[in-house]
This record gives C-alpha cells, structure tokens and sequence, in this order.
C-alpha cells in the first residue's frame, strides 16, 4: 500500500511542474476578455489580439478588436493581472483615448495655424511636460475604469495596482525609494478606498502588493488624522466615481463623449471648407 501511495504521489510531483509551465498569459487574454464583455454588458462583438509592440486602438469602433500588447502581458502573472492589462486597454477606449487624443491634435494644429512657431501659447500646447502630463491623467482615468469592470467580473482589482507596479517607472521613484509609477498606483488604491474598501481589505498576495502597502499606508494614515484633508479626499473620489459611471454609460450606447465631441467638430469643419 505504501508503494501505491508513494507511486502516487511521485507522479504528482512529476505533473505538478508540467501544468503550472503550461499558463501563458497570452493564451488566458480570449477567455479572461471574454468574461470582462459579458460581466459589463459591453458589446459583444468585441474580440482581443494579442499583438508585438505598443497597442494601437484607434480603429476599434471599426474592427471590434482591441488589441493587447504582449510586452504588457509580461508583467501578468495570473488571470487576475491578465484581466488588469485588459481592462486598462477597454478603460481607454471607455474614457475615449482617442477621441481626445484627436481633439488635442486638431486644437494644436488649429493654433500653430494662428499663431507663429515660437509664440508662448503654441509652446506650452506642445511642451513634453504638458503631453507627458495629459498622457498620466488618461492612464490613471483607465486605470480606474479598469479596476470597475474587474470587479463586475469577479477578479481581484488590486491586481492592477501590482501590475503598474511591476512595470518600468523613473529613475527619481528609484532614487526616492518609491515603488515604481507609484502615483497611477496610488490613484487606483485610493478609488479602491473610497469604492470599494472591501476588495482593499480582502487584500492580495504577493511581494509587489506589500512593498506598495509600505510605501501607501503611512500616506493613507496621514490623510486620516487630518479633517480637512480627508473631506477634500472623499470630495474628489464622489466626483471621479460619478464620472467613471457616465462614461461606460456612454460607451454601452455606442461612443463616448470625446469621441462624440470630435465627430461634431470634425463634420463642422468638414463643412466650412
């Protein structure tokens, strides 16, 4: 008996290791997509493409494809951090990513047509400091937007804070000791606070999670002791929350505002020439 038993057990070792080697994060991006469609209602033509590179989803309203970018999969270590990758690619377009994106461009051309090349108002509407500015701020807006459709899907939204953590950040964070893109990280955690405190103290279970925590608690203690600072907290997360909920609202009846805005603008333009 203690032959079979040991037989056994020397053949799940041996197994173990094979069907652990066998999850890749872009094979789970179709079925983890899958379920993020149906949980939120979104539209059930959309497909998912894992592509090289950096993901372009400017023609999704076209294709119904959103594609995911391989690079960012590798910092997906679970279904839970593959649905983190997806989701801030659908908060994106959600937010209508592209339909800004258009709309800043149109506006630059539109001044660098009335005003000269060195003027001070076309330089500061094409200044590294405000695009890298206006890119963060759109990060942080899917990245909230994300965080809801995961959890209307039933996976775990602290895996985005991890996921954005395992990812390449700047020399100063280094310097500082910070973790890495600690303030898109910290922006997620604060709306998991406001929305969601359940899911923060459920927490989650790995190394990156609590060398966040270490760097997040003392500003969340801090906050806590002061009135002021706490009202002006809950006050801004009211008005990011009702926000994150108007703009799926949009998204399910087919565009969002920004990409409305630009539509209009873009047929009156058409017009006047």
């Amino acid at each position: 008996m203690k032959k079979i038993i040991l037989s056994i057990f020397a053949l799940v070792v041996m197994i173990a290791p094979a069907t652990a080697a066998t999850w890749v994060a872009a094979d789970r991006v179709a079925p983890v997509g899958k379920v993020l469609v149906e949980k939120n209602s979104l539209p059930n033509k959309i497909t998912f493409k894992v592509v090289n590179g950096v993901a372009d989803n400017s023609m999704t309203s076209t294709t119904n494809v959103i594609q995911i970018s391989s690079t960012d999969l590798t910092y997906a270590g679970n279904d839970n951090e593959v649905a983190a990758v997806i989701s801030y690619e659908i908060g994106q377009l959600i937010n209508g990513k592209e339909g800004k994106d258009k709309f800043r461009k149109a506006a630059k051309a539109a001044l660098a047509e009335k005003l000269s090349k060195d003027n001070i108002l076309n330089t500061a509407a094409n200044s590294e400091f405000l695009n890298n500015k206006q890119s963060l701020a759109d990060k942080k807006e899917a990245d909230m937007t994300g965080v809801d459709l995961m959890i209307n899907a039933g996976y775990n939204p602290l895996a985005m804070v991890v996921v954005i953590t395992k990812m390449p950040g700047s020399n100063i964070e280094i310097a500082l000791g910070k973790p890495a893109n600690s303030e898109r990280a910290m922006s997620v955690y604060n709306y998991l606070l406001y929305n969601y405190e359940n899911k923060v103290k459920a927490g989650y279970n790995c190394q990156e999670y609590r060398t966040f925590l270490a760097y997040a608690n003392p500003i969340v203690a801090s906050r806590n002791k002061s009135k002021s600072a706490l009202k002006k907290f809950k006050k801004e997360q009211e008005k990011i929350k009702q926000k994150r909920a108007k703009n799926l609202a949009q998204y399910r009846n087919g565009m969002s505002s920004w990409d409305a805005t630009y539509a209009i603008l873009n047929e009156l333009t058409t017009k006047k020439k």
